[in-house]
């Protein structure tokens, strides 16, 4: 078996695939992101000063909630058409599977916002520097958020308002993310290297990357169960 027919990668074409058909979730998540940064230094007036202060997290926040939009339809139609009780079942480790879903769908919603991170950083007097740590904290934050929201989204899976809990899971765990990742870019913008919340971020990405694929199977066995 080589790397192309691995199950990890059959998956993650398989779903690349199906995003590159359906791109309503890419361009709303990327929609919403967009609109908030656009539309909060409407309302806060022209205050550099004060647009430098709360551009990091209004930026964070933003890339949070644009996440949370999509995130409850990783499993669904796999559900709905019965591939998922499929996966589960086969031979090969469902961990890579899921994990390959996952890798798809940050690649369709959280990477276009790494993207866009600096230019939405223009709107908020960002210089240089702090761009540029706003992108590479979104590059480590956002897998963290796809990761731990496919939990939320396996836990949810087939339940009547599954994607309003799944919201209530979900914001408790993303704090760190948003501390560390908002807290980033502001220390860059005192002249004080980002390191700890860069090694914060990537502990997390770490920690995420091993628990979060086994959680979400053992939720997807529950799910298909019941």
């Amino acid at each position: 078996m080589t790397w192309r027919t691995s199950p990890f990668f059959a998956v993650l074409r398989r779903d690349l695939l199906l995003l590159g058909r359906g791109l309503a979730d890419v361009i709303v998540s990327l929609l919403f992101f967009v609109l908030v940064a656009c539309l909060f230094p409407l309302g806060v007036g022209a205050d550099a000063s004060l647009l430098r202060a709360l551009g990091p997290g209004v930026l964070w926040v933003a890339a949070l909630l644009a996440t949370l939009l999509s995130q409850h339809r990783l499993f669904a139609q796999d559900h709905a058409d019965g591939t998922l009780e499929q996966l589960l079942l086969s031979p090969d480790a469902p961990t890579l599977w899921v994990l390959a879903k996952i890798t798809a769908h940050w690649i369709g919603t959280g990477l276009p916002l790494v993207a866009v991170a600096p230019i939405m950083g223009l709107l908020f007097d960002l210089g240089q520097c702090s761009r540029l740590t706003l992108s590479l904290s979104f590059a480590l934050g956002t897998p963290v958020l796809a990761l731990v929201g496919a939990i939320g989204a396996a836990l949810a899976l087939g339940l009547r308002g599954g994607g309003v809990l799944q919201a209530l899971l979900l914001l408790p765990w993303f704090v760190p993310v948003l501390i560390f990742g908002a807290g980033s870019v502001a220390s860059c913008a005192t002249g004080q290297a980002p390191t700890t919340p860069f090694l914060l971020l990537g502990g997390a990405l770490l920690a995420a990357l091993a628990l979060a694929p086994a959680a979400c199977v053992l939720a997807l066995r529950f799910a298909v169960e019941e």
